[in-house]
């Protein structure tokens, strides 16, 4: 057996355990050993079959026998029955909808036992019970026949100085952390496993028994180099991997998921840092006087720039003709809440480009592609450009799937126009376009430009990172790239999904935004929200109403579920509610047309509320919408739910959001209380990733890191740590030809990273 081995070569799986596999990730015996256990159960309290007593969790040792698979007479379902036998007695064991047992365990095997008592005085049994075979070898050394671990070197305990206090605490115990260690330190602990429809945890433990039988973990090149290893007092990879399915006490589990918490985020950073270093030895262009041209654009418009703004413009400019050596392709992430003016940072950097001249050349244009990632929204920013450069010479153009647009219109003065493809793209191909706007569309092969110096991606993370290369290397000379996010993003995920890339913050509104007004509404308070949303609809504004985020453990069925649950809503309010209104409905089941459709609808005031899913979460500039109502709100994480309610903070009317929970647990109030008293995203956002974690911080599991990874978001020194580690790595040795365990690693997570 290989680590690189497929899954269903060594183990006879039906197809319910290959799709459970399959939606946990699992191909290889590798990725079975990368399966981490969700939690630790303490083993019972050891004892003998003539002590035992009813609701009693025990641990015993000795022989099982007469194991048969049987259907239970009442029930019909499939068991295992048995017996357990030690010197001072026996007792009935049955494992329900567990029939390979029978075939598992050979007859009179001695066992480790460990289970509840159940059953009457007179006839107990232990139902369920974890077991494990012990034979001459695992006797002395744990569960699986396993070498014996080093112990932990007495400087690497709590309470010492040194390296590896950045990785203290990386896992603490606060509430809803899903990985924890539970039982005594001295007490063996037995791994529960995270499953999925159609395969058990007591699955992974038989299955990584024989996986560690057969010694497939020690063929395992471990991707941290010696000298890391050996600074921060990290165990080497086979050790982790028995501390972490098998520990014998609390410091090992510990330690092994400390260990592998380091090993992911140093693995994202290498990544990162070598996709930095090969875009740093890119030629690009340098713009010229770009200050000068973006004071220009600034003065044309009837309002200043923010601090933030300010900063931000000067940023780029900055980069884009660096005051030491030649121009290398911007990398920079723009982070600003919904309304913060990001689009007016992109214009103004943009007004520069444009009006800069292409190397060696005294006239022609270099260009400007900003990809939007639906066709409404490149639509609205077309526009938005257009309300930009009016009065400056500066042609734009926009390609969606729906067609082609310029503007200014050669016959119409002041208008846009349509336009043929074929005329679009030979426009584009010869310079004439400058400022071109669109969707996907703008990375199709026919797509060609003349001079592309400068993309800009709205919600890249809404894009996968090959559809945001392929933008980026349309020319031979790499443009500059920005993108920019409304999503509020913790440090500590910013540095280590965005370690490529250089941060600017808008962290201010524009004056004269109005202030949401949250308030969390009660099960029996519900008419109030009804009758705000209804004063609002009665002045003439808009209202959103967002369904519950759906928890489903199957992806596939989340868009369908979610769709049924907006549809009955809508259907809901239309007739016991606000009858005399227009209701729309959107979510993501619906084809892109038909959500580009909806929203012109409710743009255009043809629709007075809007019941939709999430995805309007990224959506069109609607000022005329001014009050929102969340339900479900306590399934969605603060960011995602802040970021909601700015879809209604686009105009100087005040706007309220009301937050109708399900549930009034404890937890869940003071989580939504936090959004009652605070409009700072950012602060949202690192609450939220303290509360809760990572993995439910936007919503979803979205940003393609397991949940150790994630946990360890919560720790600002192991990042710090693992980013100062991988660039020194990097610029020692590029192209890790010294490190091939961890060059492979970081391919691999260049390839399965993604922030969608």
């Amino acid at each position: 057996m290989r680590p690189e081995d497929s899954i269903n070569k060594h183990f006879r799986l039906i197809p319910a355990q290959l799709s459970a596999l399959r939606r946990l990730g699992i191909s290889t015996i590798r990725d079975l050993l990368y399966h981490f256990p969700a939690r630790y159960e303490a083993l019972g309290k050891e004892t003998e079959i003539n002590r035992l007593s009813k609701g009693a969790k025990v641990t015993l040792y000795g022989r099982i026998s007469k194991l048969k698979a049987k259907k239970l007479w009442k029930s019909r379902r499939n068991a295992t029955e048995g017996w357990f036998e030690d010197a001072t007695g026996r007792i009935k064991l049955l494992w329900f909808n567990q029939p390979y047992i029978a075939s598992y365990v050979p007859e009179d095997s001695f066992v480790k036992l460990t289970g509840v008592v159940g059953g009457s005085d007179k006839n107990p049994y232990i139902a369920n019970p974890e077991f494990e075979i012990i034979t001459a070898r695992s006797v002395s050394s744990g569960m699986f026949a396993l070498p014996r671990a080093p112990e932990i070197a007495p400087d690497t305990r709590r309470g010492k100085s040194g390296a590896r206090d950045v990785l203290e605490n990386t896992m603490s115990a606060t509430p809803g952390t899903r990985n924890k260690v539970d039982g005594s330190v001295s007490g063996a602990l037995f791994p529960v496993y995270p499953e999925s429809r159609g395969i058990t945890s007591k699955w992974f433990y038989h299955a990584l028994e024989r996986v560690f039988k057969e010694r497939a973990h020690v063929q395992m090149s471990d991707p941290i180099p010696a000298k890391i290893r050996q600074k921060f007092h990290l165990p080497e990879l086979a050790s982790a991997l028995v501390w972490m399915h098998t520990p014998e006490k609390r410091d090992h589990a510990e330690a092994a998921r400390k260990r592998f918490a380091f090993e992911e985020i140093f693995v994202i950073q290498v990544a990162r840092a070598q996709e930095r270093a090969v875009n740093d030895e890119e030629p690009s262009f340098s713009i010229k006087n770009g200050q000068e041209y973006a004071n220009t654009f600034l003065q044309s418009i009837n309002f200043p720039p923010t601090r933030a703004q300010a900063r931000a413009i000067a940023d780029i400019l900055r980069d884009f003709d660096p005051p030491h050596g030649d121009a290398h392709p911007m990398a920079r992430l723009l982070e600003g809440d919904v309304g913060a003016g990001k689009t007016l940072v992109a214009a103004a950097t943009a007004y520069a480009v444009v009006h800069a001249r292409p190397p060696g050349r005294e006239s022609g244009t270099l260009q400007v592609a900003y990809m939007a990632p639906t066709e409404i929204l490149a639509t609205q920013h077309f526009q938005s450009f257009i309300g930009y450069f009016r009065e400056l010479p500066i042609n734009i153009g926009l390609i969606t799937g729906s067609g082609c647009m310029k503007f200014p219109s050669k016959s119409v003065r002041g208008k846009a126009t349509d336009i043929s493809r074929s005329q679009f793209l030979k426009w584009v191909a010869n310079g004439e376009i400058a400022m071109i706007v669109g969707t996907h569309a703008l990375i199709q092969k026919t797509v060609r430009f003349q001079h592309l110096a400068y993309a800009i991606v709205d919600e890249q993370h809404r894009f996968g990172t090959s559809q945001r290369r392929a933008l980026a290397k349309k020319e031979n000379i790499a443009p500059h790239f920005l993108s920019m996010t409304a999503t509020p993003i913790p440090r500590t995920l910013a540095l280590t999904m965005y370690g490529d890339l250089d941060i600017s913050v808008l962290d201010e509104l524009p004056p004269g935004r109005a202030m949401v007004t949250t308030r969390i509404i009660k099960p029996d308070e519900r008419t109030l929200a009804y009758e705000a949303a209804r004063n609002e609809l009665r002045e003439g504004h808009q209202a959103f109403v967002i369904c519950p985020r759906i928890e489903e453990p199957d992806p596939a069925k989340v868009n369908a579920l979610q769709a049924k649950s907006a549809k009955a809503e809508a259907k809901r309010l239309k007739k016991e509610v606000f009858p005399e209104y227009e209701i729309g409905l959107l979510h993501g089941s619906m084809k892109s047309q038909e959500k580009d459709d909806v929203m012109r609808r409710f743009a255009s005031g043809e629709v007075q509320m809007l019941v939709a899913t999430s995805v309007v979460e990224v959506g069109i500039n609607v000022p005329n919408a001014t009050v929102m109502l969340i339900e479900g709100a306590e399934r969605f994480g603060l960011a995602q739910l802040h970021q909601l309610r700015g879809r209604i903070q686009r105009s100087s009317h005040p706007p309220h959001c009301f937050l109708l929970p399900e549930t009034a647990g404890e937890i869940a109030m003071q989580r939504l209380c936090s959004l009652e008293k605070s409009n700072d995203g950012f602060k949202l956002a690192e609450a939220d990733l303290e509360a809760r974690g990572a993995g439910d911080l936007f919503g979803k599991r979205q940003w393609g890191i397991s949940d150790i990874g994630m946990e360890a978001l919560r720790n600002p020194r192991l990042i710090e740590a693992a980013r100062s580690e991988a660039l020194a790595l990097v610029k020692e040795d590029p192209e890790l030809l010294k490190y091939p365990a961890l060059s492979e690693r970081s391919e691999s997570a260049m390839r399965e990273l993604h922030v969608e």
